[in-house]
């Protein structure tokens, strides 16, 4: 027997990109260092509305980023994955167990951009293996047609651009059936403009307003990490960047407070030596 249940979170689509279209900021938080669900629990205590599951820059396995990530989906966060780059052969894995969006790093082309979509997507829009239960789902049987419909609702497919040439594609990119929003990696496009470091480059100001202006002609989402402070997002915004804020990554707040234990420790030595 098939038991459709009533109304799952995977039906109701993506409300963070929905509250992001609507102008509604959304915090997310970067995971690199953690390896158990606990991080997912204390982003959703701390009131954040995203993890960013950080596969370029970790040597976090799979099984650590899906348990991770289904248990955010499980606690009503989006759990996106940045796999490593050009990497589609994980995607499907991510999602089967329990990521709900996929961010693909340095993408140059629409032709990179679609593969990740083909391997992001259930047919028609994609080339997604079929599989019969999701943890999205709570591993409950429904019909084909009706775990595709409500899993790609769910997925949200996320290219990140971090070069010239990238850059210089927004508009082929950003016209693609299946991508949600175009990321511009300030980091890594400063030193490939030549402007190592310094994010506040016009340059890279005027690229963000490209991207921005490539996604709105389409109906997506823009997006910017790597910026330097409030005020630099308030700049970006104003160059029709979605509100999205990265204000935090795991390896930086562990890296932070030891400094900070270990200062305050020493000073208290010496004042009482």
């Amino acid at each position: 027997m098939v038991v459709v249940p009533a109304q799952d979170a995977a039906d109701a689509g993506t409300g963070v990109l929905e509250g992001l279209a609507a102008g509604r900021p959304a915090l997310g938080v970067g995971v690199r260092h953690a390896r158990t669900a606990d991080v997912a629990r204390m982003a959703r205590g701390a009131g954040y509305d995203v993890l960013w599951i950080d596969l370029e820059h970790s040597a976090m396995p799979i099984d650590a980023a899906a348990q991770i990530a289904a248990t955010a989906t499980d606690l009503g966060l989006e759990a996106w994955v940045r796999v490593p780059e050009r990497d589609c052969g994980t995607i499907g894995r991510l999602l089967d167990g329990g990521a709900s969006g996929i961010i693909m790093p340095r993408v140059e082309t629409a032709e990179e951009a679609r593969r990740v979509v083909d391997a992001a997507r259930f047919p028609p829009r994609g080339q997604r293996s079929q599989l019969a239960l999701l943890p999205q789902n709570g591993f409950r049987r429904l019909p084909a047609a009706e775990l595709m419909r409500r899993a790609d609702r769910a997925t949200s497919v996320h290219i990140l651009l971090e070069s010239a040439a990238g850059i210089a594609q927004a508009d082929a990119i950003a016209a693609l059936d299946g991508v949600d929003i175009l990321h511009v990696g300030l980091n890594d496009l400063s030193v490939d403009l030549g402007h190592v470091g310094d994010v506040r480059h016009p340059a890279l100001t005027e690229c963000c307003a490209r991207v921005a202006a490539a996604a709105a002609r389409h109906g997506k989402l823009a997006a910017v990490g790597g910026v330097a402070g409030a005020d630099h997002y308030r700049d970006l915004l104003a160059a029709g960047m979605a509100p999205l804020i990265l204000a935090a990554i795991d390896t930086d707040i562990l890296a932070t407070g030891l400094a900070q234990r270990a200062q305050d420790w020493r000073q208290q030595l010496a004042e009482r030596s």
